[in-house]
């Protein structure tokens, strides 16, 4: 498996996905000549990462708004726990599904702008001066349960403005906001619902051009759902709706919800996200046409109003020669924080984990736990496809009995292969929705774990006893961790204990991930 080179100096052309990997719910804004991208993380922490890009196509992580989840103690996985490795719910004791969704990032008056909801417990904002952080301490704008996918707006007047939908799909309400968007000045006012010809109405962004108000919106469902657009004159409405995306005669299924940008020069461009099953929901790009003062996204469809998506299409003129930005995967942990890649699974306990004990290596103290979706403290990232191969270098040297670590593709019903400590003894193993096949002895201090994924969601598992030389395969070739909580599956380090206290911890040495090019 070959490593992806960066584009050459002389593409023209961009293919979808530009994101092979689950950034759902993505937004996007320009500044000057910087084009940022954030997204849904759900249960994830830190939360919202923000990308950078100069073309719209190449990104890099340049930071979190959230460095933890303070939405409340249940963030932290305290238990008593419902769940195991065999089903997704119900998930008493953690926050699966929950955290945050669907952020909006907006510039205004040299100011970045971070809205997102959580289902649980109401609507929030941050600010910083510069996007990679650090952002303001999370404002609560509207406190409860029941909000979702909120955009702010300000009119060219200063008015400010949040549009938000309501868990369950719709209605679109509408509320005034104080200037410096931290309060709502009323109690809002419906402005979109129609459950037959705007089904499943979610995923608001509010913009206006040429005189005229705009809500992009999905509607149908994240599996079917096509992208409308409501047109008004008055930003109270009516709104006028029509569909501008569909899937058309195209493999991408439905093309849902997302964000619009312009380039320097004009050119309209749409972000949305696309349901792939385990690979969760992946980033496409397509160019926006506007005739009459409507939107029609993608290919023109004949007869229609809307579009099909693009698989491939010129560049967006943006101006900016072709960058060597990427998403960042592999780590040495030789640094003094974990690369921008990383979020645990719910908050960490920060007591558990370290860059400094072992320099050059990342350790992880065991805590107790019957499961692994039940277990504090892993860590993971998100999955780059359609093809990847990773390798981890671990020592188990300090293993307690009961401990199990290694490396997973995590999410519900997760596979791993790891080593397990019984005893006085280390055996690999490895796990398939909670069922364990034990392996060989190992007498080795370090063992390399390998995962394998291929574009069909399937991962196969293999080790290497002797630096890297061989791998010899182990276990069967298994389908990655199911689409659920609204995430696709994830490669994980893990380290958690069914044995007696006192735990006992793993060093990882590095973390190294290869993609085939699409």
């Amino acid at each position: 498996m070959g490593v992806a080179a960066p584009a050459a100096a002389q593409q023209a052309t961009y293919t979808n996905p530009i994101l092979f990997a689950d950034y759902s719910d993505p937004d996007v804004i320009r500044v000057g000549a910087d084009y940022y991208l954030v997204a849904s993380t759900f249960h994830f922490s830190p939360g919202i990462p923000v990308l950078k890009s100069r073309d719209l196509v190449h990104w890099t992580i340049v930071g979190h708004v959230l460095p933890r989840l303070p939405f409340g103690p249940l963030y932290d996985m305290p238990g008593p726990h419902t769940l195991d490795d065999t089903i997704s719910k119900p998930i008493g004791g953690t926050k699966y599904a929950s955290g945050v969704w669907a952020p909006c990032i907006r510039h205004h008056e040299g100011k970045f702008y971070v809205y997102w909801s959580t289902p649980d417990e109401g609507i929030f904002m941050a600010t910083a001066t510069d996007p990679a952080g650090p952002w303001s301490t999370p404002v609560t704008v509207k406190a409860g349960p029941g909000y979702e996918d909120p955009c702010p707006f300000w009119d060219d007047d200063g008015t400010a403005w949040l549009v938000h939908g309501k868990v369950g799909a719709g209605p679109l309400i509408l509320h005034r906001m104080s200037p410096d968007g931290t309060r709502l000045l009323d109690e809002g006012k419906v402005i979109a619902e129609d459950k037959e010809k705007l089904p499943v109405l979610e995923g608001p962004k509010l913009y206006k051009r040429n005189g005229w108000y705009y809500i992009f919106a999905p509607i149908g469902g994240v599996g079917t759902g096509p992208q409308a657009v409501g047109r008004a004159r008055s930003i109270e409405g009516p709104y006028e709706w029509r569909v501008v995306l569909e899937a058309g005669t195209t493999p991408v299924q439905a093309p849902h919800q997302g964000g619009y940008v312009e380039t320097p020069s004009g050119q309209g461009w749409f972000a949305h996200f696309n349901q792939t099953g385990a690979f969760g929901r992946i980033v496409h790009l397509q160019p926006v046409q506007w005739v009459d003062d409507w939107p029609v996204m993608g290919d023109p469809i004949p007869g229609k109003t809307s579009g099909q998506p693009v698989l491939s299409h010129a560049m967006p003129d943006t101006g900016a020669p072709p960058p060597s930005d990427r998403i960042q995967d592999s780590d040495e942990f030789d640094r003094p924080r974990l690369g921008l890649q990383w979020e645990w699974n719910h908050n960490p306990q920060d007591s558990a984990w370290s860059l400094s004990a072992r320099p050059g290596w990342l350790r992880l103290t065991a805590m107790p736990a019957e499961h692994l979706v039940t277990a504090r403290n892993t860590l993971t990232q998100i999955l780059q496809g359609p093809r990847t191969r990773i390798t981890t270098r671990i020592d188990v040297r300090n293993l307690s009995d009961g401990q199990r670590v290694g490396l997973s593709l995590f999410g519900v019903r997760p596979s791993w292969v790891g080593v397990v400590h019984t005893g006085a003894q280390n055996r690999l193993t490895f796990a398939t929705e909670g069922r364990e096949t034990t392996g060989p002895v190992l007498a080795n201090a370090a063992v390399l774990l390998r995962a394998e994924v291929s574009e069909g969601q399937v991962v196969r598992y293999s080790y290497s006893l002797d630096e890297g030389r061989s791998f010899a395969a182990f276990g069967v070739p298994t389908w990655l961790a199911r689409f659920s909580w609204w995430k696709g599956s994830r490669p994980a380090l893990f380290s958690f204990t069914r044995g007696p206290a006192p735990a006992g911890f793993v060093d990882v040495d590095w973390f190294r991930v290869e993609h085939e090019a699409q």
